[in-house]
C-alpha cells in the first residue's frame, strides 16, 4: 500500500520533472487565497453518520473510511485510474465495512453517502470568506471535491459569489498532491504561484503545496502534527479566521 511519505515522495520527484520552482515565501505580497474544500466544508458528518448508524463499529468504520479516500485517490493518480471523489468515496465505503464487518445495506449506503455529500459549512466560514473578500483578496477552490458539488453547497450556503473560479482536480484527472493540480491556479488567477496563498485541510496537503512553492497556511482544524516531509506551512491556525487573518496581514 503506498503511504503518504512515499506519495509525496513521488510528487516532489514529478515537481522537479516538469520544472516547478523551488519552494519559497511570496515576494510580492499575498493578492489571492486557493482553498481546499474541507477548510470550508466540515467533513466530519460522515463520521458521525457512522456512528449513528453502527453504534457498535461506527468509529471503526468511519475512521477507515475517511482514511481509505485518501489512499484510493493517491493510489489512482499514481497508477492513471482517475475516478472522481463520489466514486472513491463510494469504493472507500466498500472497503471499510468490509473490512470491520459491518454489512451495508442499499438504505446504509444511501444514508452514508448523503452524510458526504451534503456539505455543511464550519461555523467560521461564510463571516471569515466574506471579511477576505471584502479586504481585496480573490478566492478561489482548488479542491479534490467535484465542480458541481463545491457549487451546489456555495449556493446552498449563499458564499458561491465570493469566489473567482471553483478548480476541482477532475479537470486535470489527478489527486493533490500531483504538482498538475496545484498548477491549475496560477493560469486561473493570471497570478504567479508567488502572490497566490494555499489553505490546506490535510496535513498532507499542505505539504504537497508548500513543495509546489505556494506560500501555505494550514488550517489545522483538528489539531494534528505536522507531516514530517521537510515542507512545512508558512502559517498555521485552528480556524478560518485565523487564515484570513494571516493573508490579510500578508496582502500587497
Amino acid at each position: 500500500m503506498q503511504t503518504r511519505r512515499s506519495f509525496l515522495t513521488a510528487a516532489v520527484a514529478t515537481a522537479a520533472l516538469i520544472g516547478t520552482s523551488p519552494i519559497r515565501a511570496a515576494a510580492n505580497g499575498i493578492q489571492a487565497v486557493a482553498f481546499d474544500g474541507f477548510t470550508i466544508f466540515d467533513p466530519r458528518p460522515m463520521l458521525a453518520a457512522a456512528k449513528e448508524r453502527f453504534p457498535d463499529k461506527g468509529e471503526a468504520l468511519g475512521a477507515l473510511w475517511r482514511v481509505r479516500q485518501f489512499e484510493y485517490s493517491w493510489l489512482r493518480t499514481l497508477t492513471g485510474r482517475y475516478a472522481d471523489f463520489r466514486q472513491l468515496t463510494d469504493e472507500a465505503l466498500t472497503y471499510a465495512a468490509q473490512t470491520v464487518g459491518v454489512a451495508l445495506t442499499d438504505a446504509d449506503r444511501a444514508a452514508l453517502m448523503q452524510a458526504f455529500l451534503d456539505l455543511k459549512l464550519w461555523p467560521d466560514s461564510a463571516a471569515a470568506l466574506t471579511r477576505m473578500k471584502e479586504a481585496g483578496l480573490r478566492l478561489a477552490y482548488l479542491s479534490n471535491l467535484p465542480v458541481d458539488l463545491l457549487k451546489s453547497a456555495g449556493e446552498k450556503h449563499g458564499i458561491a459569489d465570493l469566489f473567482e473560479h471553483v478548480l476541482s482536480t477532475d479537470l486535470v484527472q489527478a489527486y493533490k498532491p500531483d504538482p498538475r493540480t496545484y498548477a491549475m491556479a496560477e493560469p486561473a488567477f493570471k497570478l504567479p504561484k508567488s502572490a497566490i496563498l494555499f489553505a490546506a485541510f490535510g496535513g498532507y496537503d499542505a505539504a504537497g503545496a508548500r513543495t509546489y512553492g505556494f506560500e501555505t497556511f494550514w488550517v489545522n482544524r483538528l489539531g494534528l502534527p505536522r507531516e514530517q516531509m521537510g515542507a512545512m506551512p508558512d502559517g498555521e491556525g485552528r480556524t478560518l479566521n485565523d487564515l484570513a487573518d494571516y493573508a490579510i496581514a500578508h496582502m500587497k
